[in-house]
């Protein structure tokens, strides 16, 4: 039996560009997903169905639905900034040069 060498390579930390999105791309869709957990953890702290964040939030339930399933593609930053902001969510961005 032949044996088969496995490559293990280390990703960069955003999952996105390891595959294959170029990177203002990865970079923007990475911030989405990690907004939208964090209104996700909020909804679970507060104990809130979807129907309730969106009643909270002053949104229509199925844009939370896309929060809750990380159909991120759908949700603009502005607009998870702006949820994070009437929940109560601090955002914070740390730029390095």
């Amino acid at each position: 039996m032949k044996k088969v060498r496995t490559q293990i390579t280390r990703g960069s930390g955003n999952v996105f560009l390891d595959l294959g999105f170029p990177p203002h791309e990865a970079a923007v869709m990475l911030l989405r997903c990690e907004i939208a957990e964090a209104l996700r953890k909020w909804m679970t702290r507060k104990g809130l169905t979807q129907a309730q964040a969106a009643k909270r939030l002053g949104v229509v339930q199925p844009r939370i639905s896309e929060v809750a399933c990380n159909k991120v593609d759908k949700l603009s930053l502005d607009y998870l900034v702006g949820l994070c902001a009437k929940a109560g969510v601090s955002v914070a961005l740390k730029l390095a040069a």
